[in-house]
């Protein structure tokens, strides 16, 4: 083995917390919370992942890969050793005042911030509880899972002092699909659920169909279905991404459809043996589709996000001269 330096030899280091059936939580000293993101494909230039790690075992999951820099290699790692991010309030204050403001920051992108980690140790909250008492960023939310109503205090009060938005991740309005690809996630109509007292408390709620799983839950009926869903759940929106599968994934996601969809491995196999990512007009089309569940129940008009109430005058200033 080589020597470990960085993350893995933290990663190595982190002492055992707690042991559950089949969950390992270890304690991650932590430099810094706030990470940039330079790539065209997202919306937000800076990231927060309270935890290394996730336990929903989504047989999708592209974050796989997030453990081999502590040297796991392991997929299967990834959802049963979860390394929880030591916080420290002061210092995360000071990572974020060296953010200018007006800048987006996108909560939860490799590892889910409400996981079942999250009841336990606090993190999320930690940080919202932080946001709460600042002001004058773009923050977004993205989870499945339906604790997030619990924060709905914080959120209320972080909407009064940033433009935030909280994306629900609902993949399949089948929960007996759901079951399969999403193991150990909330079932959709607890999540819907949770979409519904988010945007009866004031807040801004949409649902967000990823991965796009072609030939599985990627059809007209299955979209549209899951978009009436979102519309009954008082949804502000509805998107989705299509499936891009990294060579991490790759590893738990074909054993899974041989086993569960065998008469889709091959045509799999084939798509991604050469990149991650889907090429050619299957992407478009399936944009089309989700345009298409969007008006078929109302949520594509679009609806301007009012300026928070204590959005930082300086903001306008710089960007209007």
């Amino acid at each position: 083995m080589p020597e470990l330096i960085g993350i893995a030899r933290l990663a190595a280091e982190s002492p055992l917390i707690e042991a559950k059936r089949r969950v390992e939580y270890f304690d991650l000293p932590t430099r810094s919370f706030l990470t940039r993101c330079d790539s065209p494909r997202v919306p937000f230039s800076w990231t927060i992942n309270p935890y290394r790690g996730c336990e929903f075992g989504c047989k999708y999951c592209y974050a796989r890969y997030a453990h081999e820099f502590m040297e796991l290699r392991d997929p299967l790692d990834f959802e049963r050793k979860i390394f929880v991010k030591q916080f420290n309030e002061v210092r995360f204050r000071e990572e974020l005042r060296r953010i200018p403001l007006g800048e987006s920051i996108a909560l939860g992108t490799a590892t889910d911030p409400y996981q079942p980690a999250e009841r336990r140790f606090l993190i999320t909250r930690s940080i919202l509880q932080v946001f709460a008492t600042t002001a004058g960023y773009h923050l977004g939310i993205t989870t499945k899972a339906d604790l997030v109503p619990r924060d709905i205090d914080l959120l209320q009060e972080i909407a009064r002092r940033h433009y935030l938005s909280i994306a629900i991740t609902v993949t399949t309005a089948d929960p007996d699909l759901a079951r399969l690809i999403e193991p150990l996630a909330p079932r959709p109509d607890l999540r819907l659920a949770a979409v519904t007292k988010l945007n009866d408390a004031g807040l801004r709620a949409v649902v967000f169909c990823a991965p796009i799983l072609p030939l599985i839950n990627d059809s007209d009926s299955s979209l549209d279905a899951l978009a009436q869903a979102a519309a009954q759940a008082g949804a502000r929106g509805f998107g989705g991404n299509v499936l891009f599968l990294k060579p991490c994934a790759q590893q738990v996601f074909l054993p899974f459809l041989e086993e569960r969809f065998p008469s889709l491995i091959r045509r799999y196999r084939e798509r991604f043996s050469r990149d991650a990512y889907l090429r050619g007009d299957y992407p478009e089309r399936i944009k089309e589709r989700v345009r298409r569940a969007r008006r078929n129940h109302g949520l594509d008009r679009a609806e301007r996000q009012p300026e928070p109430e204590m959005w930082p005058r300086d903001i306008q200033l710089s960007l209007f001269g």
